[in-house]
């Protein structure tokens, strides 16, 4: 008969305390990051004997007891969205660092699907929630916040909603991008968005774009792409180049040079679509004919020399739930709104010496 060995048990905080030579409230005190009613050398006793035992708490064990299940719902619109797996990478390492357990809901960019997951959200009763909307109505979040739970929004506020939200700073982020592109000689600048209405951050990047564009007195328009059926989009695209392309001999011989446009996405998804087509349209050096640049850090971006205003992604997520967890610790300030910057990654994409005009 094949005997199989059994797993090596798991040391308990009263096998820490046996080794540290003190009782299990000293060693409960040292985990709640009670230290300072701890003598030092009975800290340095405790940690090593964490070391030696390799002791891993049971966070939802001390949760329970303490009426408290660490388990916080992360609302996202759209996992597919390099930005959203970013944040998320955030959101993860700051709940395992203060022992929360995320619970990842997936809209799929469908709202009937955001809202039914908010539902089963409540039914898990989570300390609280983390909230990238799509088109989520105030009042199914207000549930939480009525029932004491805390709501942080990331990147997108919700109409009505008064409550902690974490982001990128748009205006700022659209205005270096656009003055970056007129900056480098671009005549006319076409913008291009998702459908805006529903999205805060989409609305307030183009609002930004119309601003920064009139502020610096140059040529700018939007066009609205849909992903799901980009093709009246770039039928604008293409149409808007074809006429500055006819038009840039009378351009040249007026101005001794083209007409040079550049084409600003809104967003990595937006970029990727528009990318490519245009190398469809104009092969693989479609780059030495239309200039493009985007809000989103894409690993592809590099890889196609694309100039992008890089999110502080990471960050976003991971200040999310230090937000979460300071108003679960009792916080009862005013909500706040942490804007983070953009920062301009320039490469070949809006480069003068790169561009040849269409």
């Amino acid at each position: 008969m094949k005997l199989h060995a059994s797993a090596p048990r798991r040391a308990t905080i009263t096998d820490v305390a046996r080794e540290a030579g003190t009782g299990k409230t000293s060693i409960s005190r040292y985990l709640n990051g009670e230290l300072s009613v701890l003598s030092p050398e009975l800290r340095e006793r405790i940690e090593a004997a964490i070391v030696k035992l390799d002791y891993r708490p049971n966070q939802m064990a001390r949760g329970l007891k303490r009426g408290r299940n660490r388990l916080v719902g992360m609302l996202i619109a759209d996992l597919t969205n390099p930005y959203s797996v970013e944040v998320l990478q955030g959101v993860e390492a700051a709940c395992h660092a203060l022992g929360y357990m995320p619970l990842i809901c997936h809209a799929a960019n469908e709202i009937d699907m955001e809202r039914r997951y908010l539902q089963l959200l409540t039914t898990y009763r989570v300390e609280g929630v983390i909230v990238n909307a799509l088109g989520v109505k105030e009042e199914l979040l207000q549930t939480f916040a009525q029932g004491g739970v805390p709501v942080v929004l990331v990147d997108r506020s919700v109409e009505g909603l008064v409550t902690d939200m974490v982001g990128l700073d748009n205006p700022g982020a659209v205005a270096l991008a656009t003055r970056h592109l007129v900056e480098q000689g671009f005549d006319d600048v076409l913008f291009i968005v998702q459908p805006f209405t529903r999205v805060s951050s989409r609305r307030v990047r183009e609002a930004a774009f119309r601003d920064t564009i009139a502020a610096l007195g140059a040529r700018g328009s939007t066009v609205v792409l849909e992903l799901g059926d980009a093709a009246p989009a770039l039928a604008a695209i293409d149409a808007h180049l074809g006429a500055a392309q006819a038009s840039a001999p009378a351009m040249a011989r007026e101005e001794s040079r083209t007409k040079r446009v550049a084409l600003f996405a809104a967003n990595g998804p937006v970029a990727l679509r528009v990318a490519l087509h245009l190398k469809e349209r104009y092969g693989a050096d479609w780059q030495q004919r239309v200039a493009l640049m985007s809000i989103d850090d894409s690993e592809w971006a590099e890889l196609a020399g694309m100039t992008t205003v890089r999110q502080p992604t990471y960050d976003i997520g991971r200040r999310a739930v230090q937000f979460l967890h300071e108003r679960l610790e009792g916080a009862r300030m005013p909500a706040r709104e942490c804007l983070l910057p953009g920062e301009l990654v320039a490469r070949a994409s809006t480069r003068r010496d790169t561009y040849k005009g269409n």
